[in-house]
This record gives C-alpha cells, sequence and structure tokens, in this order.
C-alpha cells in the first residue's frame, strides 16, 4: 500500500492565450524543461496538452508523438495525454490520441458545461475510448466533472471491466465554470460516492478553490494535480512564472500533512502503468 501522494502536474491546457501568458510552456523545449523542473520538485506524472507553431491546441499525431517521446527520453515521469484536447476538437480525433502510445490517458465520464461551451462526451465515444485503451495497455484516468460522472464510471465499469492493470484512478476536475465548484463539500460529496473498484484519486481545483481542494484532497487520503492549465494564479497580486512553483508548494504540503510525494516508480505502481521505456 503506497502512503504517500501522487502529484501529477498539468502545465499547459488548452485554454490559456500564450501571448497573454508568456510563461505557459508551448513548444516542445519549454515542455521537456518543464517535465524536468516538475519531477525533481515531487512531480510523478505529466499530464500534456500540445500547441502548435501558433501556440493553439492541436492533437496533431505527430506533434503528440514527439511529445510522448520527448518526455519519456528525459525524464521518468508517468507520461499521459489528454484525450479531451479542447472543446472544439472532434470525437475521432480524439481517440486517434492513443497512437502516440502514451503511459496513460484522461477519458472523462461524461458530457459537462464548460465555460461558455459544452465539451462533449456521449457515452458510445466513452466506450469506445475506455475499449481501445484496454487494446493498447494505456491506463485511463477518469475525469469527474459532475458527480453523476461516478454513476458513468460505475456503468462503464460494469461494461468494458477493470482497465488495463486492473487499477481505477480517477481525477475530480472542481471549479470549471458550469461543473462542480472548486470546494471541500463539493469533493467530499463525490468521495463519499467513489465506486469500490476505485483504488485511488486525485483532485485539482480551478482557480481560487486551488488550495481548499488540494489541502482536502490530502487531508481525505487522496492525491493533487497543479498546475498552470488549471490554476494561474500563485499569491494575490503574484502569477505563477513556472509550473515547477505549483508542484514545489504541492509537495510541501503534502511532506507536512506526512503523506510525502512518491517516486515516478511509486507511481507507476500506484496505476498499474506498463514500461514502455527501452533500459
Amino acid at each position: 500500500m503506497i502512503s504517500g501522494t501522487l502529484l501529477t502536474v498539468a502545465p499547459t491546457g488548452a485554454e490559456t492565450d500564450k501571448a497573454q501568458v508568456p510563461q505557459l510552456p508551448t513548444t516542445l523545449d519549454e515542455l521537456v524543461e518543464t517535465a524536468r523542473r516538475c519531477q525533481s520538485a515531487g512531480a510523478g506524472l505529466i499530464h500534456i496538452h500540445v500547441r502548435d507553431a501558433e501556440h493553439r491546441p492541436t492533437l496533431d499525431p505527430v506533434r503528440l508523438r514527439e511529445a510522448v517521446q520527448a518526455v519519456r527520453e528525459a525524464t521518468d515521469l508517468v507520461v499521459q495525454l489528454s484525450t479531451g484536447g479542447s472543446v472544439h476538437d472532434p470525437l475521432d480525433a480524439r481517440l486517434r490520441v492513443l497512437d502516440a502510445e502514451p503511459d496513460s490517458c484522461s477519458l472523462t465520464c461524461g458530457t459537462t458545461n464548460f465555460g461558455d461551451d459544452v465539451f462533449l462526451n456521449p457515452w458510445g465515444f466513452m466506450v469506445d475510448l475506455y475499449r481501445l485503451a484496454q487494446e493498447r495497455e494505456v491506463v485511463p484516468e477518469f475525469e469527474i466533472f459532475e458527480l453523476g460522472h461516478l454513476h458513468a464510471l460505475r456503468r462503464l465499469i460494469d461494461t468494458c471491466g477493470l482497465p488495463f492493470g486492473g487499477k481505477v484512478h480517477l481525477d475530480f476536475v472542481l471549479g470549471v465554470p458550469g461543473s462542480m465548484p472548486a470546494t471541500p463539500q463539493a469533493l467530499l460529496a463525490g468521495v463519499a460516492m467513489l465506486p469500490p473498484e476505485v483504488t485511488s484519486w486525485s483532485a485539482t481545483g480551478i482557480g481560487r478553490g486551488h488550495l481548499p481542494v488540494a489541502a482536502t484532497a490530502v487531508a481525505a487520503g487522496g492525491h493533487l494535480r497543479v498546475g498552470m492549465e488549471d490554476n494561474l494564479v500563485f499569491s494575490r497580486g503574484r502569477q505563477v512564472q513556472h509550473n515547477v512553483e505549483l508542484v514545489t508548494r504541492a509537495a510541501e504540503l503534502a511532506a507536512l500533512m506526512q503523506r510525502p510525494a512518491v517516486s515516478t516508480e511509486q507511481a507507476r505502481e500506484l496505476l498499474g502503468i506498463k514500461e514502455r521505456r527501452s533500459r
């Protein structure tokens, strides 16, 4: 039983404009530099969105594969690709993300309001992505934006069985406008509804809810996702200058709560990750 805290870094996302936040890592070199520094600070997993030459979100298969290979060569992090992309990406392109052979992928457990848009995840797409992940031996991280998504996860497990590796890990994403609020109460409501097959869970607090959600998650036995995808403000009046600041603070919180950051090897054991690196 791993008693420490898995720290995930989500460094880029698909929402923030590079022109407005120049320190956002959107190039391959910036991504690799971020991955290295964040691993040194305690991260065990990196959740990747890629950008094109104009810093716009893309699911270009060449760029996805290059990102996976570059981070895998430079670090020991568990490499997870987002299959959400941006809210405008078509479903077939989102399925092809697994062609890049990541260690893990996100799998959002239902459609949700996403600011002024709708993040579409119909049942058939969820099943197709889950089964493809099983076939490719990629470990899904089930993203939970709404309490109803936990019921959908229950249905997915009943329909498709356990993921590759036999572990069920999910991430509560709290604070997206239109979805669950980033509050301790909302997080604990979700924890109370976890299917018994869940072996580990993490939480993401977006914006002002970042710290309350992080503290609640660690106290309740969960893990943490931090990064500039979800939070651009480090403290009142000061922007985040590098993702390593958020990872370092999360590691300090975990250590204070006597659940220190786990190693990358422990992260792989926790999630049931297949070894894909050539050693």
